[in-house]
């Protein structure tokens, strides 16, 4: 039995059947209303010859690290840089005939896998920046030091792409606050606290990985956190996009558009994870919030306004 304030989403596929039956298969050319908020329970390299071309505004990827690495039934094997990049190239080509010519795309990976998806993307798209996060969780290691960060590499199709930094400003607690003439210079003075919002840089040391107690916790072995997703499509996309995830795990990126009023195309083979996707995207209609977002800004860990708004 869990306890009482443990929110995991974790039931099994036989207890969510009636989510799974609300994914599609995709074994023929489809229209983009057939398959728009909608999750795809499949294989990437068969679907994606049947989905419409450059119907994608916005594409956020997180493939299978080069990792031993264990999928509640599926196994990725760690391979040679080589091959992963091989395996790199193939998914890249499988999705580039689904991107708008001023698409974005974001690909997720680690520092062992960081090297071999930056060779494959800068050969198709222009390398825009490499976002490293602070995971914040991590196993200790007796012989090197603790894997604590991850990478995100951001690429466009072209130079004609969206970037709305104005939507991914980041509030801050003011530690030497600055006067003009008895006035707050650039910060504000709350009931909580003083705060400045400030423009976002590319190393994000404020996101929580999901944890038990959190609404949006699956047991998924490697998920990111809405708040993540949530940078990357305000960012990168306006209402109504649509956001397009190959590897759409326990389907935070779909859950993410959602709440923020964009269109969703998932891709999932796993018919456990694609159970845990729809029951979130139900969740959805009922708490459209995003821990750490709050007032249009996102919120540093811990802090006092944050917590009031149970945010984070």
């Amino acid at each position: 039995m869990k306890a009482k304030r443990n929110k995991t989403i974790d039931i099994t596929v036989d207890e969510g059947r009636k989510y799974l039956e609300r994914c599609i298969a995709v074994d023929r050319q489809v229209e983009l209303s057939e398959v728009l908020d909608h999750t795809i329970h499949g294989d990437l390299f068969a679907a994606a010859p049947y989905l419409p071309e450059k119907c994608v505004d916005l594409l956020i990827a997180d493939p299978p690290y080069n990792l031993d690495k264990s999928f509640h039934g599926n196994r990725f094997k760690k391979t040679s840089d080589e091959n992963y990049e091989a395996y790199t190239e193939r998914w890249i080509q499988a999705i580039l005939p689904l991107l708008k010519e001023n698409a974005s795309i974001y690909v997720c990976c680690d520092w062992q896998s960081s090297a071999a998806v930056y060779t494959v993307l800068k050969d198709h798209f222009h390398i825009q920046n490499r976002i490293t996060w602070q995971r914040e969780k991590g196993r200790g290691a007796k012989h090197n030091w603790k894997n604590g960060m991850e990478d995100i590499w951001f690429a466009t199709r072209s130079k004609d792409y969206t970037f709305h930094v104005e939507e991914v400003m980041v509030r801050r607690k003011v530690i030497a606050p600055y006067r003009i003439d008895g006035q707050p210079k650039d910060w504000e003075d709350t009931e909580s606290g003083k705060y400045r919002n400030t423009y976002p840089s590319n190393f994000w040391d404020d996101i929580s990985i999901p944890y038990w107690s959190m609404a949006e916790n699956t047991a998924h072995p490697t998920q990111k956190p809405e708040k993540l997703l949530a940078k990357l499509i305000l960012a990168s996309s306006k209402e109504g996009d649509v956001i397009f995830d190959p590897f759409l795990g326990s389907g935070s990126t779909s859950v993410t558009a959602k709440k923020l009023g964009r269109h969703y195309i998932g891709v999932e083979q796993n018919e456990q994870y694609c159970v845990w996707a729809e029951k979130r995207l139900e969740m959805a209609d009922g708490d459209p919030s995003i821990q750490g977002y709050a007032d249009g800004v996102f919120w540093e860990r811990n802090t006092g306004d944050e917590q009031k708004r149970k945010k984070q």
